[in-house]
Formats: C-alpha cells, structure tokens, sequence
C-alpha cells in the first residue's frame, strides 16, 4: 500500500520542480502562477500575481476556465511545502499540459527567504 509520501515521491520523480533560485524567473516567464493551497492559506499570505485554485478542485477549474484550457500555457505551482503541487503538476502533466514546473520547497521556502509575500488587505471601517 503506497503512502501519501509515496505518490509525492513517485511525482517528483516525473515533474520538474524549480529550486528557489529558478523560481524568480520561471514565474517572470509563467502565463500563469497557481496557488494550489486551501483558501485560508492563501488569505494568510501568498506569492504576489498567484491565482488561488485549491488542490481539490484544480482539474475541475483548468477544465471549466477557458483561458486556462491552452496545453501550452506556462504554469507554475506552489503550496506549502511542494507536495500538493507536485501532485498538482503531475495531473497536469496528464491532462496534456506541456509546461508545468512546480516550486520546490513550496510558499515556506520562499517565505523563510525573504521574498515577497502578498496579504489582502482589509477594509478600514472608520
């Protein structure tokens, strides 16, 4: 019986993950940056330009959405700590996505870097 770990492992073996010192560019490059992390995960603080799209139902909205349809398209993934978007980047790989690349080590590595993190910011009631 394979484990969680296991199917992580087995797709990192047929991604291609970014290190963070690629990450910078590959995103620069990207038609499209996806969050692929739970909605409050996103609130609490995400890549600047990501789009949010919960690991859950990211097939379901690349099928439905159709400016993101294009098998060319150039997508980045990233959650926490890699593993929901390597998973992410091997469903899209099989769904005929040609250029996927997932960020190794996830939002907490480029976090614990210093780079940029956006939040919403909340409305003042004044």
């Amino acid at each position: 019986m394979k484990t969680p770990h296991d199917l992580v492992m087995a797709a990192k073996a047929l991604i291609r993950e970014v290190s963070l010192d690629e990450a910078e560019q590959a995103i620069r490059d990207a038609d499209v940056l996806l969050d692929v992390r739970e909605a409050d995960e996103f609130a609490a603080g995400h890549l600047p330009g990501a789009v949010h799209v919960s690991r859950g139902m990211l097939e379901f909205k690349l099928g439905g959405t159709p400016e993101l349809s294009n098998r060319d398209l150039k997508i980045v993934l990233y959650c926490k700590t890699g593993g929901r978007a390597a998973l992410a980047a091997r469903s899209l790989q099989e769904m005929g996505y040609l250029h996927v690349q997932s960020l190794a080590g996830g939002f907490d590595t480029w976090a614990a870097a210093g780079r940029p993190v956006a939040k919403p910011s909340l409305p003042a009631f004044d």
